[in-house]
């Protein structure tokens, strides 16, 4: 079995992870596995808690690049992979690992997965999720306001020193290596039937080629 590798990048709140899961609603379950970047920013055990915090983590030195293309090469080969887990209210990474079994397809997501060229290259298929930047900001507000315990004014602060500079200069312009750009601010059907009929089209053609 040879994995078909799908990269879905695009800025914070803009709808990556919905875009995924449609995706997986359209296919058979069993046949698609998902990693996300975010599991794999550093371990940062020797930084103080405080420090951590502090961190810019919209950089892409932010994350273990080296070890997201390790897995998945090794899943394109058939095999296992043990993913790391990571805690955004320690600003660290979790002592446990999530075992990844290989797919026929295999979805990787996250803001800067096209900023580093050896990453984008293992690819078979880059889509960019694109929403206007006053919407991404809203949801971003939400996820981390109610899911990861944060402040109203910290989500602010971290916007405007990081997160919106580097997205200006990291993650827009990686959507130039795309080779979809899916407008996301509402329902985007037919997007989501040409990447599946895309997916399926290379299933069967490897299907015959492996007969």
């Amino acid at each position: 079995m040879t994995s078909f590798l799908i990269g879905v990048a695009g800025g914070t709140g803009s709808g990556k992870t919905t875009l995924t899961r449609n995706i997986i609603t359209a296919l058979k379950r069993k046949q698609v596995s998902v990693l996300r970047a975010d599991w794999y920013y550093r371990e940062q055990s020797d930084i103080p808690p405080e420090e951590r915090a502090q961190l810019n983590y919209d950089h892409p030195d932010a994350l273990e690049f080296d070890l997201l293309i390790a897995h998945l090469k090794a899943l394109r080969k058939g095999k296992s992979v043990d993913t790391p887990r990571y805690n955004f209210h320690t600003h660290n990474r979790m002592r446990e690992s999530e075992p990844i079994k290989p797919t026929p397809v295999i979805i990787t997501e996250g803001i800067l997965l096209f900023s580093d060229e050896k990453l984008r290259d293992l690819f078979d298929l880059k889509i960019f999720v694109e929403t206007a930047p006053d919407l991404r900001l809203l949801r971003r507000l939400q996820r981390d306001v109610t899911e990861r315990g944060r402040s109203f004014d910290s989500c602010i602060n971290q916007y405007l020193d990081t997160v919106r500079p580097m997205h200006e200069t990291f993650v827009e312009p990686s959507k130039n290596y795309a080779d979809i750009i899916v407008p996301a601010s509402g329902p985007n059907e037919k997007a989501i039937k040409m990447i599946v009929d895309m997916i399926f089209r290379r299933s069967e053609r490897q299907k015959r080629k492996n007969k």
